[in-house]
């Protein structure tokens, strides 16, 4: 029991069609569903914005997607309006098996603060409460999968194996955005973190 799958944000919005699209973010549904199987523990994020979120670039009067902003927490990526609480988007996939899910983690809700990780928002010092949730359900082997590898993945790893878990990454069971190269450097940040990835 001390072993945990956590699924990373497989939500519409990022799924093709979706306002933020993660190229093949529908193929890993199935897989993951398979993979819940070999879990006692299951959870699932969920990205939860309101309506004008400062990470939006529609926020920000003249900016466009993926330009930059710096922000009292650091420099943040501006964002198609996505996931928007209540909205299809912001829904999980429909072939996600969302019934075996323990938990589910929403991020993303504090309207002036982004949040990729699964344990904190982007200021690094909020926590979501997953941290808590796992040492009491005595769970230290994390293994992760979901949306997008060099993003929510990414952060959530390198949390979670900073904070002492064991962490493996399923790389087959996450797509990426890829950003100006953002793939290959979030690969490295996990591999530096301690992050197994396979």
């Amino acid at each position: 029991m001390t072993r945990a799958l956590i699924v990373i944000d497989v939500q519409y919005d990022f799924c093709p069609g979706g306002a933020l699209a993660v190229p093949g973010g529908d193929q890993i549904v199935g897989g993951i569903n398979r993979l819940m199987v070999d879990f006692p523990t299951v959870i699932l994020t969920q990205d939860w914005h309101p309506a004008g979120h400062s990470s939006f670039a529609s926020s920000h009067p003249g900016k466009a997607p993926y330009e930059t902003v710096e922000m009292p927490y650091g420099t943040q990526v501006l964002w198609p309006d996505h996931c928007i609480q209540g909205t299809s988007g912001a829904d999980f996939h429909e072939d996600l098996n969302t019934d075996r899910a323990d938990m589910i983690i929403r991020k993303g809700y504090n309207p002036a603060i982004d949040s990729y990780s699964a344990f904190f928002e982007n200021d690094k010092t909020t926590p979501t409460g997953l941290e808590g949730y796992l040492r009491t359900r005595g769970i230290s082997d994390l293994t992760m999968v979901g949306l997008a590898t060099d993003f929510c993945v990414n952060f959530s790893a390198v949390d979670a194996a900073k904070l002492g878990f064991s962490v493996t990454v399923n790389r087959d069971l996450c797509r990426a955005i890829d950003l100006n190269g953002s793939l290959a450097a979030a690969l490295d940040d996990m591999a530096d973190a301690g992050v197994k990835l396979r």
